[in-house]
């Protein structure tokens, strides 16, 4: 099983949810049958490393993604991957715009499998200070885990 997350730049929220629901799937024993990666919609970093206050925030639960890259959504993607995962709506709609037919259905809201006081996304810690990293954390790691349980229960 194969999960892209997805948002704008690809050096906050969506290499964030990869590093974290990474750790979550080798604490699993599973990283023999699940693999993650994430993109931006935009290319504007493509190559850099995680934003710094994200690397730092992770650092604090031990968890290291100083080895990820920013890397832009490709067309392939829809076909390399099982889910694409949006942070945001306006994500989700690039993405179902973007999607061949028939693929549409792998694009989901990330989190859609939890219940976090009606909050449907994961707001953008870009233009913020670590609260605001922190607070992106604190909705990222327990949506990874209803994602890790939802695709072990479908393995």
């Amino acid at each position: 099983m194969r999960v892209l997350f997805v948002c704008t730049g690809n050096i906050c929220r969506s290499p964030t949810a990869e590093a974290v629901f990474r750790a979550k799937v080798a604490e699993a024993g599973l990283a023999d049958r699940i693999t993650a990666d994430s993109c931006g919609t935009s290319g504007w970093h493509v190559g850099d490393p995680p934003d710094g206050r994200a690397q730092k925030t992770l650092l604090n639960y031990g968890i290291d993604m100083s080895d990820l890259r920013g890397r832009a959504l490709a067309d392939k993607d829809f076909l390399d991957f099982d889910y694409l995962l949006a942070m945001d709506h306006g994500h989700y709609r690039h993405l179902v715009r973007m999607a061949p037919g028939g693929y549409e259905d792998r694009v989901r809201m990330f989190l859609e499998p939890v219940d976090l006081a009606g909050r449907t996304e994961v707001p953008d810690p870009y233009y913020g200070d670590l609260e605001d990293y922190e607070l992106a954390y604190r909705l990222i790691e327990p949506a990874c885990q209803a994602w890790l349980d939802r695709i072990r229960a479908a393995l």
